[in-house]
């Protein structure tokens, strides 16, 4: 019986393999949830559903925090005056 949940949740994980690149931090995010579930009362999926949706929301908060960097003016180049010492 546990080989046979194991094969049929790589299965279904596979199924939905091609919607895994819009889904940024939701399976770091549903791996920490689903043992953290499973170690707090057998609730592996109600835990990997959770930290699937926590990990999605943190990915976008901080793709939302670099576009924000990017445009506002922030191009990566140095304020400072290059140094004469490299100049020689």
């Amino acid at each position: 019986m546990k080989a046979q949940l194991i094969a049929l949740s790589m299965m279904a994980s596979l199924a939905m393999a091609p919607g895994v690149a819009s889904a940024k931090g939701c399976l770091k995010g549903a791996a920490v949830g689903g043992v953290a579930g499973h170690v707090a009362g057998k609730h592996g999926a109600l835990g990997a559903a959770a930290g699937c949706a926590i990990g999605h929301h943190k990915a976008k908060k901080q793709a939302n925090e670099q576009a924000a960097a990017q445009s506002s003016g922030d191009t990566g180049q140095s304020t400072q005056p290059k140094s004469a010492a490299g100049n020689k």
